[in-house]
């Protein structure tokens, strides 16, 4: 599995070997950075969305945004713009999951003609329950083509209950077993479970930023060594065998 620590500065991607950079990060930005290995451009839309109910970025600004980003050393992936369908998100929009999920995909087809062969853009699956994801899996139909690399979303605010995580992956393999599965948000508690692990062609996380906030003066949160450590540990993590019930009912 693939993991892509997640960076508050993008100049501080020449440290890694996979990283994930927020488009929020490159607003501002004008001059190139220098990534050391392959990078993946987040839409920013939890952010966006939780602070604002929309996105800040157009779809034409954001296709533009990768367009541009796109020369920056080896991007390997561009996230589509998607709607996260946890209940404050879904308060603060004032919408469905099913609405959430249908404006998840048009904004995927939009982005898809605008940036065309410019980069290789990720569709996100959405929903809450398992069975949700499942329906949206086969919303997109063949837009989802075989072994694709695909996002799945909402998972990053339930690491602290890792058999809905698992719960949620195991649905969308049982439907595709085929497509290549990134998890958002995935702190080590949820990437030490061997079933998460064996689900997920990849996943990213700023967790390490998160950490070092807790611990308040001690650690540096924008500081690319805790980064570097955080990661180093996903990559030696043992992963813990766990029991996880796949009865159809839990999926639908």
């Amino acid at each position: 599995m693939k993991f892509f620590v997640g960076l508050h500065h993008p100049a501080d991607a020449r440290g890694f070997d996979h990283a994930m950079v927020s488009v929020n990060a490159l607003l501002t930005r004008k001059s190139d950075f220098h990534p050391r290995g392959e990078w993946m451009l987040d839409s920013g839309a939890f952010m966006q969305i939780k602070q604002h109910g929309e996105f800040v970025l157009s779809l034409y600004d954001y296709a533009s945004a990768i367009k541009r980003w796109r020369r920056c050393g080896n991007m390997v992936a561009a996230v589509s713009q998607d709607y996260m369908c946890e209940s404050f998100v879904l308060a603060r929009t004032g919408r469905t999951v099913a609405e959430h999920q249908h404006a998840t995909i048009c904004r995927y087809c939009t982005l898809r003609f605008l940036v065309r062969d410019a980069a290789y853009l990720m569709p996100v699956l959405q929903g809450f329950e398992p069975w949700e994801y499942v329906a949206h899996v086969r919303q997109y139909g063949s837009m989802l083509a075989p072994g694709q690399w695909v996002g799945v979303g909402s998972v990053c605010k339930r690491n602290s209950r890792v058999e809905d995580v698992e719960r949620v992956l195991l649905a969308i393999r049982e439907e595709r077993p085929d497509l290549r599965l990134h998890g958002f948000g995935l702190k080590i508690t949820a990437l030490e479970s061997s079933i998460v692990r064996d689900c997920l062609h990849s996943a990213d996380s700023m967790a390490w930023s998160y950490a070092a906030r807790r611990e308040g003066r001690k650690k540096d949160v924008n500081d690319p060594a805790e980064a570097a450590r955080y990661a180093e540990r996903i990559r030696t993590q043992e992963p813990v065998t766990r029991q996880c019930q796949r009865r159809l009912e839990d999926f639908t």
